[in-house]
């Protein structure tokens, strides 16, 4: 493992003790079938919990049934029209930028080969992207949403993948810390709000301050609700750009399954673009919005596109600029981003709703205020000075 202090090595030892918890009596009980079956109509909040569920399994879903206390329901709101304004290019973010960050870390890369099917990155992406929608929406909190459920699923996921990979032994411990550990549970959160935030401004979107705090306050909210420890989590951007640098230069760096899992995702992309005049394009994204050494890490190709992709931020520029200044030109790059969204989400989840269900076994290839003003624009910190 690489060189990190105590508090660090305490968070690669730590899981979720309330998830963990539960998996472990479910599995003792030969429970978890019966609990999969069950937890596919269990998909809105406030909707009565399913008959015949096991006891151990529904004071879990009763104890993380509500958001955490603290959260700033005006703070939320703006994350949320945060979304609606920039949808299509946080969606471009999460395709290719994060989910290749996750496979530049290598122990991250090894944990995903092991837990989804290779050949089926559309599944991770599909949930993750419906994950997104759903927090986003106006009654995500609320009486009838499915994030809260979909929440509460997750968090059983990432416990049953501990308990599968630590009771068989397909992980060193030692050197990897706990699967999903807390450090790499914060790692994820950075991945899906600061690295999106870091993307947007790479491609020349406008951000206001306001917005991109209240965008990484969200993900902060649903770390608390995925079991992510509030007593250790960065508070503010700053905190996160810290936390963020040190984790990747402890990390990162090039792995098999990193390049297969990169593979996958350029291949799963270019299907969904029609034709195959733009298919160079994916990988250019990817290489534009990680950088060229991490690319070379992922093997992605490197094409003519390269140059190309590098006009992206002047086109968006100009979009943001007629955004900025009317209203309806505002409405109706809306309407596309939203339209754009759906389009990338339906093809694939391929018009299905994507289950959370915790898998009894895992493969064994691998061992409401207004809007905030834009005038305040948001400019990343810069890189952290990493204290040794």
């Amino acid at each position: 493992m690489p060189h990190a202090d105590a508090s660090t090595n305490a968070l690669r030892q730590t899981g979720d003790e309330l998830a963990d918890a539960t998996v472990a009596a479910l599995f003792e009980r030969g429970e978890m079938g019966s609990f999969n079956t069950l937890m596919r109509f269990f998909s809105t909040a406030g909707a009565p919990v399913p008959d015949g569920l096991p006891d151990v399994a529904r004071e879990y879903l009763e104890a993380t049934s509500a958001p955490p206390a603290w959260v700033d329901w005006e703070e939320m709101e703006r994350a949320r029209l945060f979304f609606i304004d920039n949808n299509v290019h946080i969606a471009t973010a999460l395709s290719f930028a994060s989910m290749p960050a996750c496979y530049l870390v290598p122990h991250v890369a090894k944990l995903l080969s092991a837990t989804h099917g290779l050949n089926y990155p559309s599944t991770r992406m599909a949930a993750t992207g419906q994950f997104t929608v759903y927090l986003m929406r106006p009654d995500a909190f609320e009486a009838g949403s499915r994030f809260l459920p979909a929440a509460q699923k997750v968090r059983l996921l990432h416990a049953s993948i501990r308990h599968h990979l630590t009771r068989e032994n397909r992980w060193d411990v030692a050197a990897s810390g706990v699967p999903i550990c807390q450090e790499d549970m914060i790692g994820g959160q950075m991945f899906f709000s600061l690295l999106v935030l870091d993307s947007l401004h790479r491609l020349g979107i406008h951000m206001s301050q306001e917005g991109a705090e209240a965008y990484y306050y969200a993900w902060r909210v649903v770390g608390a609700m995925l079991g992510v420890d509030q007593e250790t989590v960065p508070k503010t951007l700053d905190e996160a750009r810290l936390f963020l640098d040190d984790y990747m230069v402890r990390f990162m760096g090039p792995s098999p399954e990193g390049v297969h899992l990169t593979g996958q995702l350029i291949r799963l992309y270019e299907d969904i673009v029609p034709g195959t005049l733009l298919d160079p394009l994916v990988p250019a994204l990817v290489r534009y919005l990680i950088g060229d050494t991490c690319a070379d890490w992922l093997e992605v190709t490197s094409t003519p596109w390269d140059t190309v992709v590098k006009a992206v931020p002047h086109v968006l520029g100009v979009l943001e600029t007629i955004e900025d200044r009317s209203p309806l030109g505002a409405w109706a790059l809306d309407r596309i981003g939203h339209l754009t969204t759906v389009f990338e989400l339906s093809s694939l989840t391929r018009g299905r709703v994507m289950h959370y269900a915790v898998p009894e076994d895992l493969r064994k290839e691998y061992g409401v205020p207004d809007a905030p003003s834009r005038t305040r624009r948001w400019t990343p910190p810069p890189p952290a000075t990493r204290v040794t």
